[in-house]
C-alpha cells in the first residue's frame, strides 16, 4: 500500500512539474508573442497527433512515453487531455486578455494555484469537501496561497490579491477534471482586470 502511494505521488509530482513549467509561458510572451502563439500551436498538433497514435498502438518516441508516465488512472486507455486543455487555457488567455500583468496573472494561477493545489492535496490531504469530487482542504488552501502569492508578486495590491485567490480557489473546487485548465488563466485574468483596471 505505501508503495502504491509513493508510486501514485511520484506521478502526480511529474505531472504539475510540467503543469509549473507553463509559469515560464509569459516572460517569453512578452518579449516574443507571435513566435510563442505559434509554438504554443505546433506543441497542440505534435501533442494530440501522438495521442491519437498512440491509441492506436503507435507509439513517438518521448512523447508518447512521457504521457504514459504522467497518465492518471481515470486516463488509462484514453486521450490524455490534461496537456490540450493546459495549452488551450494558455491560448484563450493570451488572445482576449491584453493587458500583460493581467494575463500573467491568469496564467500564474493555473501553474502555480492549481498545480499546487493538487500536489498539496496528495500529500497533505486528510480533509475532503464534500461535492468536489475529492479535493481536499489541503489542497484547497495551497491554491489560495499560491495564487495570492504570485497575484502579489506582479501587482502588490493585497486586497486585488486575497479577491482573485478566493476566486481562483472557487474554481479549482469545482469537480471540472482537466477543464479548469480552460477556465482559470482567462476567468482570473479578467477578473483581476476588472477590479483593478476598471
Amino acid at each position: 500500500m505505501k508503495k502504491y502511494r509513493t508510486k501514485l505521488l511520484l506521478k502526480e509530482l511529474f505531472r504539475k512539474s510540467i503543469h509549473l513549467c507553463s509559469a515560464l509561458v509569459p516572460f517569453f510572451l512578452d518579449r516574443w508573442y507571435t513566435l510563442i502563439i505559434i509554438l504554443l500551436f505546433l506543441a497542440l498538433a505534435v501533442y494530440t497527433t501522438s495521442e491519437i497514435l498512440r491509441l492506436k498502438g503507435i507509439k513517438i518516441p518521448l512523447i508518447s512515453g512521457i504521457t504514459e508516465i504522467a497518465a492518471r488512472k481515470r486516463d488509462e486507455d484514453k486521450f490524455v487531455l490534461g496537456p490540450v486543455t493546459l495549452v488551450m487555457g494558455i491560448l484563450i488567455a493570451s488572445f482576449t486578455i491584453k493587458n500583460p500583468d493581467c494575463r500573467r496573472i491568469g496564467i500564474y494561477a493555473l501553474s502555480f494555484g492549481d498545480g499546487l493545489a493538487s500536489l498539496c492535496g496528495k500529500l497533505f490531504g486528510r480533509i475532503h469537501i464534500p461535492g468536489t469530487k475529492g479535493k481536499t482542504a489541503a489542497g484547497s488552501l495551497a491554491c489560495f496561497t499560491a495564487v495570492f502569492i504570485s497575484t502579489f508578486c506582479v501587482i502588490p495590491d493585497t486586497k486585488a490579491a486575497l479577491i482573485t485567490a478566493f476566486f481562483a480557489m472557487l474554481i479549482e473546487l469545482l469537480p471540472l477534471a482537466d477543464m479548469d485548465n480552460i477556465i482559470i488563466p482567462p476567468a482570473i485574468g479578467w477578473l483581476y482586470y476588472l477590479i483593478n483596471f476598471l
